[in-house]
C-alpha cells in the first residue's frame, strides 16, 4: 500500500529512471477504459468527469479509448486552469478530435474513480462527509489508504512504474522534503554532534554538513582540549566544551541533559575507541530516546544497547562486520543481508559502498549516487551530518535514504565541476544543491 505521497515520490522516481509521466498518464488512462468496458455496454452513456490536475488528465486519456459508447466529457474549471502540460495536451487532443465536451451533472449514473474516490484522503485513508460515492475504482501500482474500507470495486491496474522506482532512491524522494516560508530559527531542526577528542576534523565536518543539509542550529560538544580547535574550522559552529581530553562516564550526564533539547543526536565522529569511551556512548544511548545517528567507533556498542533511541547506523562495510553484520558480494546479496541484520538489532542501517544500502529490517532502499573518489577521508562525517539534519523533518529510513542520495550527488557534482581530487570539504557547498 502506497499514501499518495509516497505514489507522488515513486511517479517521480520511474520518470528520472526513463519512464516520462506522459507515458504512465496513457497506461493509466487505458487501465481506466478496460474497467469501464468492464462495467458498460457498447453504446451505454459514459460521462466522464474530469479534474484539472494529472487524474483528470489520466480519465481524459481514457475518453479517447471509448469511442464505443455515447460519450460526454465534463472538464471541472477552465481548460486555461488545467495544472499540468501533460493533462492539457490530452484536453487539447479531444478538442481537436471533436469529442464532446458539455458540462452536465448525473447523480444516477454509475461512478467509476480514478485511483481514489474524491473526498478520499490518500495519506491516511478518511473519508470527507461529502465523498464521491463511488461504485468502482481503478488505482494504479498500488493500492491507497481507505480503499479496502469503501462500498466499491477497486481495480489496481500495472501503469509500468518499474520496481526500481521504489527499490533505488532517486530525485523524486527529494518531494519528501518542504520547508515552511514561515518557518522560525530552530524548526526545521537543531542537531547536535558529540564527537572529537583524538580528533578534531570529523565532528566539525559533520556539524557544517548538518548545516548544509538544512538543519537551522547545530552544535558541538567536545572535550576541552580540542573544542577551541572544532571552533576554528567554521564560525558557522557553536560548540560546547566539556573536562578533559576524551569522552567518558563522567560527561554521560550533562550531554544527555544537552540532546534532550536537540532533535537528532549525531554520535561518534572523531570519538576514537577508548574503553571508557564507549562505556559512555553506550550509558548515553541508554539514557537517549530521540533520533540517533551513530558513526564510527560508537557503532560498535549498537547491537548489544538497550535504548529508547530510533538510530539510524552509518558503517561502511568493514565496521558492518565489526558490528557483527555480514556483506556479499553483489548487490541483491549484500541488500538481503543488510535487511536481515537491520531485522534483527532493530535499528535503521545505511550500509556505505559503491551501492549504498539502507534498510530498516522491513523496507530496502539501495542508493546509486556517489563515485569512487569519495572513499576519500571525511565524507562518511559528511553522510552522518546530512543524515542528522535529515531525521530532524523525516523518519529514519527515508532519512537515510535521502542522505545517501543527496551526498553521493554532491560528490559527483564535484567531480563534474573539478574533476578528480576530491577532499571532504568540497562536498559542502554541494549539499544544497544535491537536495535541491
Amino acid at each position: 500500500m502506497l499514501t499518495g505521497s509516497e505514489m507522488a515520490v515513486v511517479d517521480a522516481n520511474a520518470a528520472a529512471l526513463g519512464v516520462p509521466r506522459k507515458q504512465l498518464m496513457e497506461s493509466s488512462g487505458h487501465a481506466l477504459a478496460r474497467t469501464v468496458r468492464n462495467h458498460a455496454d457498447p453504446g451505454d452513456a459514459v460521462t466522464v468527469v474530469a479534474g484539472r490536475g494529472n487524474n483528470g488528465g489520466d480519465a481524459l486519456v481514457a475518453a479517447r479509448f471509448l469511442d464505443a459508447f455515447e460519450l460526454r466529457v465534463c472538464l471541472l474549471g477552465r481548460p486555461e486552469t488545467i495544472t499540468t502540460d501533460i493533462a492539457r495536451e490530452n484536453w487539447d487532443a479531444l478538442r481537436s478530435a471533436a469529442y464532446p465536451t458539455e458540462q452536465v451533472r448525473d447523480s444516477s449514473a454509475t461512478v467509476l474513480s480514478v485511483d481514489v474516490p474524491s473526498g478520499l484522503d490518500a495519506e491516511d485513508g478518511t473519508l470527507a462527509d461529502n465523498a464521491v460515492v463511488a461504485d468502482h475504482v481503478v488505482t494504479f501500482h498500488d493500492t491507497k489508504p481507505g480503499l479496502a474500507a469503501i462500498d466499491a470495486s477497486v481495480t489496481v491496474a500495472d501503469i509500468g512504474i518499474p520496481n526500481a522506482a521504489e527499490r533505488f532512491v532517486e530525485r523524486g524522494d527529494l518531494q519528501r522534503l518542504s520547508r515552511d516560508p514561515d518557518s522560525h530559527k530552530g524548526d526545521n531542526g537543531e542537531v547536535l554532534v558529540v564527537g572529537g577528542g583524538p580528533y578534531t576534523g570529523a565532528p566539525a565536518l559533520s556539524a557544517q554538513a548538518a548545516l548544509r543539509a538544512g538543519a537551522d542550529l547545530v552544535r558541538v560538544a567536545a572535550p576541552e582540549r580540542v573544542a577551541r580547535e572544532i571552533q576554528g574550522y567554521s564560525e558557522n559552529l557553536i560548540v560546547r566544551e566539556y573536562e578533559g581530553a576524551r569522552l567518558a562516564p563522567d560527561h554521560v550526564d550533562w550531554l544527555g541533559s544537552l540532546a534532550a533539547d536537540h532533535d537528532t543526536l549525531v554520535l561518534g565522529p572523531g570519538l576514537g575507541d577508548a574503553d571508557a569511551t564507549l562505556a559512555a556512548v553506550e550509558s548515553l544511548l541508554a539514557e537517549f530516546d530521540g533520533p540517533a545517528v551513530v558513526d564510527a567507533d560508537a557503532l560498535s556498542v549498537v547491537p548489544d544497547v538497550e535504548t529508547g533511541a530510533a538510530l539510524v547506523c552509518t558503517p561502511h562495510q568493514g565496521e558492518l562486520r565489526g558490528m557483527g553484520g555480514e556483506t556479499g558480494d553483489d548487490r541483491r546479496e549484500r541488500a538481503d543481508l543488510v535487511e536481515r541484520f537491520a531485522a534483527d538489532i532493530g535499528h535503521t542501517l545505511l550500509v556505505k559502498g559503491p551501492d549504498d544500502v539502507v534498510s530498516d529490517g522491513d523496507r530496502t532502499r539501495v542508493n546509486r549516487t556517489g563515485n569512487a573518489g569519495m572513499t576519500v577521508g571525511g565524507t562518511g562525517d559528511v553522510l552522518a551530518g546530512v543524515t542528522g539534519a535529515l531525521a530532524c523533518v523525516l523518519g529514519p529510513h527515508d532519512a537515510a535514504s535521502v542522505a545517501a542520495y543527496a551526498t553521493g550527488r554532491a560528490g559527483d557534482i564535484v567531480v563534474e565541476e573539478r574533476g578528480s581530487g576530491l577532499v571532504a570539504t568540497d562536498l559542502l557547498a554541494a549539499i544544497p544543491q544535491a537536495l535541491s
